[in-house]
């Protein structure tokens, strides 16, 4: 009779532990999908830190957490090397690379591209790829996330109210009691209406589809809950944090959306989790200081979970109840995105010089980007945007 026994991490001193993390950050490319098989590869494969069955499961549960997976699980692992100081270090040197580039493309955006004639075709392109980037993301989100009637009528009641400008909360709200509501279908929809006559009773219905205005005055605190709301609701990938972000950030009239999308593209080209654009939209609505706080508040809810909840995490997720409420929130978020991606789609096609050539350049970069399986697929796609807009759009 053999026995398995669960490997452990080797006995490795702090700082050890935050070089090989800060390693792993530095070579982040290609998204989650890539960053969790590097870290499978080297962790699991090669130094055995993690059976093969336990990492699978731990995947399972970031991905029905908020937040990125990616970084929630280098903290988890961090916290079984070395304790909660393990896990605190382990989460800093993984983001640390991404966060410094960040800050460095959002000084040279400001400083040298912004506003200059000679970058508008190029930052139209990347800022259409951004688009096609979204849109798939979305389809592929959804996918994972809405199965069955009950949750389509949530991602469509979330899309309905994000166009009506309601509050942020009601779709999420809403996801999560039909997520968990054992009724019959007829009773579900009635909830359903009753709910988007409600959006439409506290929607901005002057704003018309592009993104609401509300002029106000960027401070630190205001930054770090911006961060903090989309590290909050980011289930199923980095871009569900996109909406809630923009919101804070574009609606308040702090950053232009054009510049906003800018930013997701150089997340979408750096070693980093994608939730990074939130540093650049905090650099330019409050220089270094407002990068700092909304990349706090967006991360936060990544080194929380694992640090508070390390020894009952797993456990936690599986909770029926829970599991439902979250399973009915991620489609409302589909949702949301999507209704989000329509506005941007307004604003930005109202701004191209040629609509048509705009819709070209969409339509070939949703294409490669539905073909391209590679991890270098996201930011191929959008330096293809730069110079196609330059070439057509300048």
């Amino acid at each position: 009779m053999t026995t398995s026994f669960e490997p452990r991490p080797p006995s490795l001193s702090l700082l050890s532990l935050f070089l090989k993390f800060l390693g792993f950050g530095a070579m982040a490319f290609g998204g989650p999908v890539a960053q969790i098989a590097m870290i499978r590869r080297a962790l699991v494969e090669e130094e055995r830190w993690i059976s093969s069955a336990r990492f699978n499961k731990l995947i399972a549960v970031m991905q029905a957490l908020p937040g990125p997976e990616a970084h929630e699980l280098c903290v988890h692992l961090g916290v079984m090397a070395r304790g909660r100081w393990g896990g605190v270090l382990a989460g800093l040197g993984f983001m640390a690379p991404g966060f410094v580039l960040m800050l460095g493309a959002a000084w040279l955006y400001d400083t040298f591209l912004a506003g200059r004639m000679i970058w508008v075709g190029a930052l139209t392109g990347v800022q259409i790829m951004v688009l096609a980037l979204i849109a798939r993301a979305v389809e592929k989100i959804g996918r994972h996330a809405i199965a069955g009637a009950r949750l389509w009528g949530v991602a469509v009641f979330a899309l309905a109210a994000t166009l009506l400008h309601a509050p942020f909360w009601l779709p999420l709200v809403v996801g999560g009691v039909v997520g968990v509501l054992r009724a019959p279908r007829l009773v579900l929809a009635g909830l359903l209406i009753v709910a988007l006559g409600l959006a439409y009773l506290m929607g901005d219905r002057t704003a018309g589809p592009s993104v609401a205005i509300q002029a106000s005055e960027p401070t630190l605190w205001l930054l770090f809950l911006a961060g903090l709301k989309g590290g909050l609701l980011t289930f199923g990938g980095a871009y569900t944090a996109i909406p809630y972000v923009q919101a804070d950030t574009v609606g308040r009239g702090w950053i232009s959306g054009p510049a906003f999308l800018d930013g997701v593209a150089f997340a979408g080209v750096l070693p980093a989790p994608l939730v990074i654009f939130s540093t650049f939209a905090g650099y330019l609505a409050g220089g270094v200081p407002g990068a700092l706080v909304i990349t706090a508040g967006m991360f936060l809810p990544a080194f929380a979970f694992s640090l508070v909840l390390y020894e009952r995490l797993e456990a936690l997720v599986e909770a029926p109840t829970l599991h439902d409420t979250l399973t009915g929130v991620a489609a409302a978020v589909v949702g949301v995105i999507a209704g989000v991606w329509l506005r941007m789609a307004w604003t930005t096609g109202a701004a191209v010089p040629s609509l048509v050539v705009g819709m070209l350049i969409f339509i070939v970069a949703l294409t490669a980007i539905w073909r391209l399986k590679s991890r270098w697929a996201a930011p191929v796609v959008i330096i293809g945007g730069a110079v196609a807009g330059h070439l057509a759009l300048g």
